[in-house]
Parts: C-alpha cells; structure tokens; sequence
C-alpha cells in the first residue's frame, strides 16, 4: 500500500533542485516522496554539508511533510528513516533540523533537543 522511493533526475520534486544538485561544492540533496496509489501523500528535504564542530559532514532535513489525511501512518518515520539511511551511506556524523510543532514526533523516533533555532528575515 505504501511505497518510499527517492526522487529520480525526472520526477518533477527533483526538477527545482537540479542545479543546487549539481553545484561543483560537495554539498549534496536527497528528495524522497512517499506514494499511495501513486499519489504523492508526502515527502522529505534535506542536505549534508562539511562542519567543523562535526568533524565531518552533517545531514540537515530541511523540510518534510505527509498529507493530513496520511498522518499517523507510518510515512513521517518511513521518510525520516529513508534519509537517516542516506546520511549514514554518506557518512554524516548527525542529522539534525528545526522544528515548532512537531517535537514529540521527532523524540519518538530518538532525536534530542540540542538548540533554539534564530533567523532574520532579508
């Protein structure tokens, strides 16, 4: 009923990023989506990057998302797990994110609290 399956270079929530994927700096970008019945009902966002206070690379979810109607279901940790999977393949020493409401979500799946999060708007 359920299939996860990374974003291929043809699927149109690959194609906004192709360039970013590309870029000669090794940064690198994974979208996934989430299907049923070949609708997509949810997908997830995210990069790595070298730090320093890592000591190497750090995986970043940058958005993630499951439809309403889909919630409750498995999908949210399926793409979670489907991106730890792919940081850990690329040797990521963390995947962290910032988050407002879904807090209980992430602790069920064994993230911890680390920071606030700030920014300024341009």
């Amino acid at each position: 009923m359920r299939c996860l399956r990374r974003a291929t270079p043809t699927h149109p929530a690959n194609l906004l990023y192709t360039s970013q994927v590309s870029a000669p700096h090794k940064i690198a970008l994974l979208p996934a989506v989430a299907e049923v019945d070949k609708d997509i009902v949810g997908y997830i966002l995210g990069f790595d990057h070298y730090t320093f206070y890592a000591n190497g690379r750090v995986a970043w979810v940058e958005e993630i998302m499951v439809d309403a109607d889909y919630r409750k279901m498995g999908i949210g940790r399926s793409l979670m797990q489907s991106f730890e999977g792919w940081a850990t393949d690329r040797d990521a020493k963390l995947v962290a994110l910032a988050t407002r409401r879904a807090g209980n979500f992430y602790k069920a799946l064994g993230y911890k609290e680390s920071a606030t999060y700030w920014r300024k708007l341009l």
